[in-house]
């Protein structure tokens, strides 16, 4: 049982640690919010889609759609368009006064709506969870033993995500000016072309 919760939070902490899509709009949430209770909604949510999907994975559900190509690529593509749009949107946003930028921050309505899509549409996110969580999993006969590999797995990300949006809130609150809203902006569209460049390899390259 120790041996799987630390095989479980070691995995769970190499796949969570590189800073993604989901990573950075958390962390990006908690930098735009004036309160930082009002990020509960995308850490929440993230913290659920994980649940779900290592859940899934730990009970040995088939990622049989993987290796489908059609719906590879399909989901591949709707993933990479999003990136892109979302990534020119952000580039192209007016400065705000460090006054006034809370009052764009995201609403919950639409921090959870995003949240979902980067969450569960993300077929990078899909194989991590469901290929090599789930692949992981299965070396686990006893239940209780795989039950507590995907419990150190699931405590991980929720931890990760309050951690990446309290950071966020706090270096916001600390040294955000004027202009490191704008570098903010930039920096999260240039993050969001990377993942769309890196998505279109994971999918490209993915074999199952």
């Amino acid at each position: 049982m120790l041996i799987a919760l630390i095989n479980g939070f070691v995995l769970a902490l190499g796949l969570i640690l590189p800073l993604g899509m989901q990573n950075g709009f958390v962390l990006t949430q908690g930098a735009f919010h004036k309160r930082w209770v009002s990020t509960l909604p995308t850490v929440i949510t993230a913290g659920l889609c994980d649940t779900f999907l290592i859940g899934l994975a730990v009970l040995g559900v088939s990622a049989t759609a993987l290796h489908v190509t059609v719906i590879r690529y399909s989901l591949g593509l709707v993933g990479i368009i999003f990136l892109v749009y979302l990534g020119i949107v952000t580039w192209r946003k007016k400065p705000q006064d460090s006054s006034t930028a809370t009052s764009t921050a995201w609403s919950a309505k639409k921090q959870i709506g995003f949240t979902l899509s980067v969450s569960l549409l993300n077929p990078h996110a899909l194989i991590d969870t469901l290929a090599v969580i789930g692949g992981s999993a299965v070396a686990y006969t006893h239940l209780v033993d795989r039950l507590m590999f995907g419990l150190a797995c699931v405590s991980v990300s929720w931890f990760w995500f309050f951690m990446l949006a309290t950071v966020g809130h706090f270096f916001a609150q600390v040294a955000m000016k004027n202009t490191s809203y704008r570098i903010l902006d930039r920096v999260s569209a240039v993050m969001m072309w990377a993942s769309a460049i890196y998505l279109g390899i994971v999918i490209y390259r993915f074999h199952g």
